[in-house]
């Protein structure tokens, strides 16, 4: 893994505004002159470390689905703050075995040691165009005989065609938040969209502030009072429990993307759980609950937050930083603090992602900061041939 420079291509604005990209110049912070899609630099990776980060991606994910099976076995479901009431719906849908379809690991990882879990966001990610179509575009424009850790799509659409017979009949309804003020989850979720109906799925793109309920018929519906059969939101499960209309989901016969069981995946408490359970395991940092343990370094991560808010860093000399934020009233994790890799003064997260339950590709956000947050910037990467 290296760090290179490249030029970027004449007009990149307008091409990557082409393929969807349309929020990057909304939702970057105005001050920073960097772009928030940056190809004047990219990282380089070998085959076969690539291949051995499919294996440890996959060995993670794993390890999370059996940290879903402990908590439904044993009723753990305090650890992770999540209401009584939703516990038993959590429990049905994983014995369902409710088809889930992506999620993306955040990976420490500098090219020679171990890949570090950071943290899963198995419920609602973002970074996803940019990392499927985005980016891939860029490698058949730059560097045409190289390859890329990325079949993203393809497996979005052959995994929307394996569900196909376990959702609700008709159209699929694909929701995003009127909070959303950057247009970063409108065209997130317009693209899920796209990769459904490219698998034969027709859908209805609707604002979750939009979905109703109709008391009579005991069913969602949308602004026409059609039957709302399936649902796919970027919209987090902690929001919608805790709002009135979640408790006229029990008995609703309604196919969700994703299911009500990834609450335990999309939580932070799921590291101290993995820590638990696979105790040393190479590519996990210890990670306790509401207490630092003996951690001496350490990052302190609300159980539900966003984007590297609410978060504080200490290091063993005594140093803090703290994040701006509204999280942690649920708890909070305290992770052993591992610096971030540093090339050229910036730091990469690797966002490694997962189509079901296999490893589909990756996406890079860098910042100068310790903290990945909105101020972080995209970067491609290849795989020289």
């Amino acid at each position: 893994m290296r760090r290179s420079r490249s030029t970027p291509r004449k007009g990149w604005e307008e091409k990557v505004e082409s393929h969807g990209l349309a929020f990057h110049r909304t939702a970057h912070p105005e001050h920073l002159t960097r772009p928030y899609w940056d190809e004047s630099v990219h990282y380089v990776f070998e085959m076969d470390e690539v291949l051995a980060l499919e294996e440890v991606v996959e060995e993670l994910h794993r390890m999370c689905l059996e940290v879903v099976e402990h908590v439904v076995t044993t009723g753990r479901y305090h650890v992770l703050g999540i209401p009584d009431w939703v516990a038993p719906l959590i429990e049905e849908s994983w014995r369902r075995r409710d088809p889930h379809l992506y999620g993306r690991f955040d990976l420490r990882y500098d090219g020679t040691g171990p890949a570090k879990m950071l943290e899963y966001n198995a419920d609602t990610p973002t970074a996803l165009l940019e990392s499927s179509i985005v980016q891939w575009y860029w490698l058949q424009d730059v560097y045409p005989d190289d390859d890329q850790w990325n079949s993203i799509h393809e497996r979005l659409v052959a995994r929307w065609k394996e569900i196909l017979p376990r959702l609700g009949a008709g159209p699929a309804h694909f929701a995003w938040t009127n909070g959303d003020e950057t247009g970063e989850e409108v065209m997130t979720i317009a693209y899920m969209q796209e990769t459904a109906e490219e698998a034969g799925i027709p859908g209805i793109a609707i604002a979750m502030e939009d979905v109703g309920w109709n008391p009579e018929r005991g069913r969602f519906v949308d602004l026409d009072e059609q039957e709302i059969r399936t649902l796919c939101k970027l919209y987090p499960w902690e929001w919608i429990v805790s709002e009135p209309f979640g408790r006229s989901i029990p008995g609703t016969p309604m196919s969700w993307i994703e299911p009500i069981w990834k609450m335990i995946l999309s939580n932070k408490a799921l590291l101290v759980l993995l820590w638990e359970l696979f105790p040393g395991h190479p590519n996990l940092l210890p990670t306790y609950l509401n207490t630092p343990s003996n951690l001496t370094s350490y990052v302190q991560k609300p159980l539900l937050g966003r984007e590297g808010a609410s978060m504080r860093l200490v290091s063993a000399d005594g140093g803090e930083q703290r994040t701006e934020g509204k999280y942690g009233a649920e708890g909070f994790v305290f992770q052993e603090f591992c610096p971030l890799p540093e090339f050229d003064g910036q730091h990469p997260v690797i966002g490694a992602w997962v189509v079901h339950d296999e490893s589909a590709g990756i996406g890079i956000r860098e910042t100068a900061g310790l903290v990945t947050d909105d101020t972080s910037s995209f970067v491609p990467h290849r795989i020289p041939l």
